[in-house]
C-alpha cells in the first residue's frame, strides 16, 4: 500500500546550522548541542582530519581538507550558517580563507569560527582589555595574542596550560580552568576573560567563574555557538550561559 504524506521545512525549517568539528576534538558537540535546542533549528556536524598535538604545521593542514570536509554537510537546503570549530586553525589559516573555502561548497551561507565569534562578542559587550587563556604551545598561542591585538584588543595578562597533545586538553580538569580565570583576574585589571580552544571544558564553570570575579567570561565554544545563532538571525538570549547570553 502506497502511502499519502506532506512535505515541510524539516527538522531546520527555522535555521539549519553546519559546525565543522576537528577529528580529535572531545568537547565541542556536548558544550554546543544545547543552544541550538530550539523549535525548527537544526545542527550538523562533520568531522575534519587533524592532528594529536596543536602546531602550526598540523593546523595549516586542514586547509585542504575543509572544501570536502563542508561538502559532507547536508545540501538538499541550503545551511544558514556554518561554524568552523577551531580557534587556533582560524589563526594560523586564516579567518578569511576559511570562509573562502567553506563557500567554495555552500556560497550562499554565513560563516564564522571561535576567533571571529570573539572579536564579535566583544564588540557587542564593549570589551577592550581582556585576560587570555589557552592551553597551546607558545607558538600557537602567541599567534593568537597578535591577531586579538592586531583587531584592537588589549592583552592585560596571558597564562597558558602549555600542552600540545589533544587527548591532555581535553582532560584538563574544570577545576583547573576555574582557578586559573580567578587567579588572572586577581593578578590584573581586565574587562573580560577569554579562554581559547574548543577542547578545552569550560562552560559548566562560567556562570560560577563570572559570579566571583564579576565580568564576562567568554569561551571558544561559548562565543562561537552565541554568533552563530546571531548571524542567523536567532534570539541568543537564554540560549547559553553567562553575561553573553543575558540580552
Amino acid at each position: 500500500m502506497s502511502l499519502p504524506y506532506q512535505l515541510d521545512g524539516g527538522a531546520g525549517a527555522a535555521a539549519r546550522f553546519g559546525l565543522i568539528v576537528l577529528q580529535n576534538d572531545e568537547t565541542m558537540e556536548p558544550e554546543l548541542g544545547p543552544m541550538f535546542s530550539q523549535p525548527g533549528v537544526a545542527l550538523y556536524h562533520s568531522r575534519i582530519p587533524s592532528g594529536l598535538a596543536v602546531t602550526p604545521e598540523t593546523l595549516m593542514q586542514m586547509k585542504t581538507e575543509l572544501p570536502q570536509v563542508a561538502a559532507l554537510l547536508p545540501s538538499a537546503s541550503p545551511l544558514t550558517v556554518v561554524g568552523y570549530g577551531c580557534t587556533s586553525g582560524a589563526t594560523i589559516i586564516g579567518q578569511q580563507l576559511v570562509s573562502v573555502l567553506i563557500r567554495q561548497v555552500h556560497p550562499t551561507t554565513l560563516t564564522t569560527d571561535p576567533i571571529t565569534a570573539v572579536l564579535a562578542a566583544a564588540a557587542h559587550l564593549g570589551v577592550r582589555r581582556i585576560g587570555f587563556i589557552t592551553p597551546y604551545v607558545a607558538e600557537v598561542s602567541e599567534a593568537m595574542r597578535n591577531l586579538l591585538q592586531q583587531n584592537g584588543l588589549e592583552i592585560s595578562a596571558f597564562a597558558s596550560f602549555e600542552q600540545a597533545e589533544e587527548a591532555t586538553v581535553a582532560r584538563i580538569t574544570t577545576d583547573s580552568l576555574l582557578q586559573a580565570i580567578c587567579d588572572m583576574d586577581a593578578a590584573a585589571e581586565m574587562d573580560a576573560v577569554f579562554v581559547s580552544c574548543t577542547n578545552l571544558r569550560s562552560l559548566s564553570v562560567i556562570a560560577e567563574a563570572e559570579a566571583r570575579i564579576g565580568k564576562p567570561v567568554l569561551s571558544s565554544n561559548l562565543v562561537l555557538g552565541w554568533h552563530m545563532l546571531r548571524l542567523a538571525g536567532l534570539t541568543a538570549a537564554g540560549n547559553g550561559v553567562g553575561m553573553l547570553f543575558d540580552d
